[in-house]
C-alpha cells in the first residue's frame, strides 16, 4: 500500500503525533466549516420571529416549541463556536491535544443541540400546518432520520469492529 493510503499502513502508520495532531485539527475545522453557518442561519432566523405580525397568534404549546428550538440552537452555535475561542486562547500554550479533544467533545454536543434544534424547528412548523397524530408522526419521522444518520451510523459501524478500518 502507498503511504499516502489511510489504512494501518497508509499515512497514518507514518504519522508522528504532531503531524497526527496538525491533520486532526484541520479535519475538525474543515467540519466545523460546515456545520456552522447552517446553525448561525438557523438561530439568526429564531431571533426574527418573536417580533413578527403573528407572534401574538401562536398558542402555548408553540411559545413553548419555539423557546426550546431557540434554545437548542443558541447552545448548538455556543458548542460549535467555542473551539475556535480554545485554540485561540490555547494553541501557543502546547496544548493541541487538549484544545482537539475538548473541540471533538464540544462539536458532538453541538451536532446533538442542532439536532435538537431541527427537529423542533419542524415541530413547529407541522403543528402550524397540520393537526392531530400526523404532527407527531412527522416529527418523529423527522428526528429518527437525523439520530439514524448523524449518530446511530457511525456508532452502528464501530459496535460492528470496523474501527480499525480507515479515518
Amino acid at each position: 500500500m502507498s503511504v499516502t493510503g489511510t489504512g494501518p499502513r497508509g499515512r497514518e502508520a507514518h504519522e508522528d503525533e504532531h503531524a497526527r495532531r496538525d491533520r486532526q485539527m484541520i479535519e475538525l475545522l474543515n467540519e466545523l466549516r460546515i456545520a456552522l453557518p447552517g446553525v448561525q442561519i438557523l438561530f439568526a432566523f429564531l431571533l426574527t420571529v418573536p417580533f413578527s405580525a403573528r407572534w401574538e397568534d401562536l398558542s402555548v404549546f408553540q411559545r413553548d416549541v419555539y423557546f426550546v428550538t431557540l434554545l437548542a440552537s443558541m447552545v448548538s452555535a455556543t458548542c460549535l463556536i467555542a473551539p475556535t475561542a480554545a485554540h485561540r486562547l490555547r494553541f501557543h500554550q502546547r496544548e493541541r491535544a487538549w484544545v482537539i479533544e475538548s473541540a471533538h467533545r464540544l462539536t458532538v454536543a453541538g451536532l446533538v443541540f442542532l439536532a435538537v434544534a431541527m427537529g423542533a424547528a419542524f415541530l413547529l412548523i407541522a403543528e402550524e400546518l397540520f393537526d392531530g397524530a400526523r404532527v407527531w408522526i412527522y416529527s418523529a419521522i423527522v428526528w429518527a432520520f437525523i439520530a439514524a444518520t448523524w449518530f446511530v451510523r457511525p456508532l452502528l459501524r464501530h459496535a460492528r469492529g470496523h474501527a480499525s478500518g480507515p479515518h
